[in-house]
């Protein structure tokens, strides 16, 4: 029996981004799902994620700290937070705020990626923000307007070199209509076209994830996380943040509600779900990874100093 994540196919014409807002494209009339044979026996996730190897504790302007990149040169942490429209460079190894400028008016921004010399910015609406000559008398910012609105609550945002695409994770609904029941979608961004593609690349089932746990190898918490995500209760995977894993190119995708991080491969499968303990992760909005492994996730501090967790890479 299958445990995996499901590719989706759906009918829509393509989605011209740019300076204008989309329409809404058609309500899906089925989903497709392509199943896979075979389930790996178990999963080498390469992090203590109870334990933090470094902890750093972020100024009282990133307490709402949402979103986390990293910088070109490997240097800095690229943050941003949900209030103001300002991008943040912390000191990798220090967690020291370095600085801090601003490339759009204040909103509910929620993903930020480094692609080469530019800075995107994610807001929960959909709306993309593409920053050149980011922080210099030269910054220009350019805005991308699609089909995915607030009601998607659109907060992960990654790239994905092998694709040359950005992708979006949906906290919120995954769709129009009755097909994305329970189900949260995860779209795609062609950085070579510059449009929003139509159809989401990976869609994450409730029925899907039940499956998996019902199957899996010890995990930790099993019972709880099948608590969770039993079938005929809501979905309660709400994606936060999203990163693709610099060496074994996996995703990780991160839901704060429910303290939870899930992995899946390029192929759709799901490979992984591990239960944070929220005495850990206070509230996990943000994540992102460095060239050899090491991994950050970005709590926001509730009412308290917001934190950036550092786990370094075991590799098997």
């Amino acid at each position: 029996m299958s445990k995996q994540i499901i590719f989706t196919s759906l009918i829509g014409a393509l989605i011209a981004c740019g300076n204008q807002t989309t329409s809404t494209p058609p309500a899906p009339v089925q989903l497709n799902m392509v199943r896979f044979a075979e389930m790996p026996t178990d999963y080498e996730l390469g992090y203590t994620l109870t334990e933090p190897d470094g902890t750093f504790k972020m100024p009282k302007k990133l307490e709402e700290i949402s979103g986390l990149s990293i910088s070109r040169d490997g240097s800095m942490l690229i943050a941003i937070e949900d209030e103001n429209g300002k991008i943040y460079l912390i000191d990798k190894e220090t967690g020291e705020l370095e600085e801090d400028f601003t490339f759009w008016k204040p909103g509910d921004y929620e993903g930020v990626e480094v692609v080469g010399s530019d800075i995107y910015v994610l807001k929960s609406s959909g709306t993309l923000y593409r920053v050149k000559n980011a922080g210099t008398k030269d910054q220009e910012v350019e805005k991308f307007n699609g089909f995915l609105d607030s009601d998607n609550d659109v907060e992960g945002l990654t790239y994905d070199p092998t694709k040359h695409r950005l992708l979006l994770a949906c906290k919120g609904k995954g769709g129009k209509g009755a097909p994305f029941r329970e189900k949260k979608s995860i779209y795609a961004f062609d950085l070579q076209t510059l449009t929003l593609q139509p159809n989401p690349v990976f869609v994450i089932s409730l029925n899907d994830i039940h499956e998996y746990l019902s199957t899996a190898p010890a995990i930790r918490k099993l019972s709880k996380l099948a608590e969770m995500f039993k079938p005929g209760t809501e979905l309660t995977f709400a994606p936060s943040g999203v990163a693709i894993h610099p060496i074994s190119g996996d995703i990780f995708v991160l839901s704060s509600v429910g303290k939870v991080l899930m992995i899946i491969n390029q192929e759709g499968q799901l490979l992984h779900i591990e239960k944070l303990r929220k005495e850990v992760h206070s509230q996990p909005e943000g994540l992102c990874f460095d060239q050899d492994g090491t991994l950050d996730i970005a709590n926001e501090g509730k009412g308290a100093r917001g934190r950036i967790l550092r786990f370094d890479y075991h590799q098997q």
